[in-house]
């Protein structure tokens, strides 16, 4: 099946976020990093011109800047809308509020499309979709982040966590998934068994981050081939 941009709700983040999702610290941000379902964030922009090595894998990274542009205005009003009726499920806090998380968004992207073919050209962006093979031997990055996509989405099953977190773990020392919760926040059965899986053969650990900005979403689930 086709992959249809118009399915899509981009939403981007930047730098300071994914170091406090992920806990980067000083040594992991000089180690080669890989980005998974990155998006229109602008973290690959911020740490690339911090000297910083990262890819970042999407498959909205198959269209053209105008059509992710046009796609992030299509659905800023709508996303803006749900974020106000639920605001109670947010922790307003470093965000004080929807007006200044709508400005933090955007400008992100902004950076982001700024940014897009120029990155292209230099293959820091790369159209993929997981679980498919990606064009790197084993090993390749140092470490692989998944932000707001994988255990996030649920319905895309359990096999498809399975395979596509095997692959990012063919590729990738170690992965860090954030967060381990569903889109409306809540643990799922669903990351019992993917710890279940993979913690026979790799290093497993759920930790605590700086990050929380949906209500309960302050954890992160990390696997290492380095027990």
């Amino acid at each position: 099946m086709a992959f249809k941009l118009n399915g899509v709700v981009p939403w981007g983040r930047n730098f300071g976020e994914y170091r406090d999702m992920f806990r980067l610290t000083e040594d992991d941000l000089k180690k080669k990093l890989a980005g998974f379902g990155d998006g229109p964030a602008c973290f690959n922009r911020e740490f690339t011109e911090r000297g910083g090595s990262v890819i970042s894998f999407d498959p909205i990274y198959q269209f053209t800047r105008e059509d992710i542009e046009r796609r992030i205005n299509e659905v800023r009003v709508e996303v803006m809308e749900q974020t106000r009726r639920n605001r109670d499920n947010y922790v307003w806090m470093k965000i004080k509020s929807p007006e200044e998380l709508e400005n933090l968004r955007m400008s992100a992207m902004k950076r982001f499309l700024d940014d897009y073919d120029k990155g292209r050209a230099e293959g820091r962006y790369v159209y993929h979709e997981l679980p498919d093979r990606l064009p790197f031997e084993d090993d390749h990055f140092d470490t692989g982040l998944s932000s707001h996509f994988l255990l996030m989405y649920t319905s895309l099953g359990y096999d498809f966590h399975i395979a596509s977190m095997t692959e990012m773990l063919r590729v990738c020392k170690e992965i860090r998934v954030f967060p381990i919760v569903d889109l409306d926040a809540e643990k799922t059965e669903l990351i019992g068994s993917v710890i279940d899986y993979f913690r026979k053969d790799f290093r497993v650990d759920i930790v605590s981050t700086d990050y929380e900005f949906q209500k309960g979403d302050n954890k992160m689930l990390i696997i290492g081939k380095e027990r």
